[in-house]
């Protein structure tokens, strides 16, 4: 009997070992981008207005939380949906 579960443990784990989970939350985030065109170019539009900026005061971090707020809040119901 403890032979038996034994190769059926090793079974198991040799089939985990083999499959390579896949990041269900980076997909969703690429196919949500277009949704977050508006903040993107917001962040791009900033990014190039401090270009030239030698002091190192300006920064667009303001920006760049705003887009990446937008991608979670449509990748949020999507991967929720996933877990189980």
């Amino acid at each position: 009997m403890h032979c038996r579960l034994f190769q059926q443990t090793s079974l198991l784990e040799n089939y985990r070992g083999d499959v390579e989970p896949v990041d269900q939350k980076k997909y969703l985030e690429d196919s949500s981008k277009p949704k977050c065109v508006r903040p993107l170019i917001e962040y791009q539009a900033c990014v190039k207005r401090i270009e030239g900026d030698e002091t190192r005061e300006k920064h667009c971090t303001g920006q760049y939380f705003d887009y990446w707020h937008c991608i979670d809040r449509a990748v949020a119901p999507k991967l929720f949906d996933k877990l189980k």
